[in-house]
């Protein structure tokens, strides 16, 4: 077991060491990793898989309920010459997680270096005093405990590969620093949105944010928990959105206008990659200024 970081209330010194960084570009590469994506069958999901897998990373491919997974990790197969391959899990259920993140290590050479949380739904009901509680359920089934869920059974493995220095198969790893949790959060963590009211949302983004930051202490001698805050953007979540709604979005952001999906993929490769090794519990905002005013 993972000694702990902390003694007599002060961390010990030398908790991390630093790697021996190569290239610029080469602290970007993913060459030979592996990286987990949820939601990963659209949006922003599949703008990460895409970018990661350009970065050299074989990507396993979460879904829940979209038919096109398949489909699209074989696009990405295909495009980056890695592997690709996807995958139906409920991540509200915490035995199927495990189950599938063992699985798709065992699929992807016996190891696992990056884990992205991304999967999550809206809060659709308006005033929290109206709204179902089981849409309340819901949202925080999805965005808060799954990510719960992925890290503790992620984490697992990366604390024994750090320990142990191998993959499942008892095989050597190599070019394994840490493992690397990004979670999908919001700028919702940090501020309440209007004219739309969306309480429960914005308590599990928050709870994403501040559950990554503790994780980061934890987890310090074998993995790095870092967020990511995306604003809004142009994605199927919000399909749901009147016109007349956004265009009020617009008037609150200084670029006046929603980012787009690939707008996103280079703050996910960063915090992926050996490029963020000394960085830990951040939250990076990408939400074209929405919350500087």
């Amino acid at each position: 077991m993972a000694a702990n970081p902390i003694q007599n209330g002060l961390f010990v010194h030398d908790n991390t060491t630093a790697p021996a960084h190569p290239s610029l570009m080469g602290m970007f590469s993913l060459k030979g990793k592996t990286a987990i994506i949820t939601g990963a069958s659209a949006g922003i999901g599949l703008s990460i898989a895409h970018g990661l897998a350009e970065a050299g990373a074989n990507v396993a491919m979460w879904a829940n309920s979209s038919t096109k997974c398949a489909e699209r990790a074989a696009e990405i197969a295909a495009t980056y010459g890695v592997q690709a391959k996807a995958y139906k899990v409920d991540i509200t259920d915490a035995p199927q997680v495990k189950d599938a993140i063992d699985l798709a290590v065992k699929d992807f050479n016996g190891r696992l270096d990056v884990f992205i949380a991304n999967a999550g739904i809206p809060w659709t009901k308006g005033p929290m005093v109206d709204g179902p509680l089981e849409h309340y359920s819901s949202v925080v089934d999805i965005d808060l405990n799954g990510t719960f869920y992925c890290a503790k059974y992620a984490g697992a493995h990366w604390r024994r590969q750090k320990e142990e220095g191998t993959d499942v198969n008892g095989n050597p790893l190599t070019n394994f620093t840490s493992g690397s949790f990004v979670a999908t959060a919001s700028m919702s963590g940090h501020i309440v949105n209007v004219p739309q009211m969306q309480a429960a949302y914005n308590a599990a983004k928050a709870g994403v944010i501040h559950l990554c930051k503790s994780l980061a202490v934890e987890w310090v001698k074998f993995a790095r928990a870092n967020t990511v805050s995306p604003g809004y953007i142009a994605t199927e979540i919000s399909n749901f959105v009147p016109q007349e709604t956004k265009n009020l979005w617009k008037d609150k952001i200084p670029m006046g206008r929603e980012g787009q999906p690939e707008e996103l993929k280079g703050a996910y490769l960063y915090l992926a990659s050996d490029a963020s090794t000394y960085t830990t519990g951040a939250d990076l905002v990408v939400d074209g200024g929405y919350t500087l005013p």
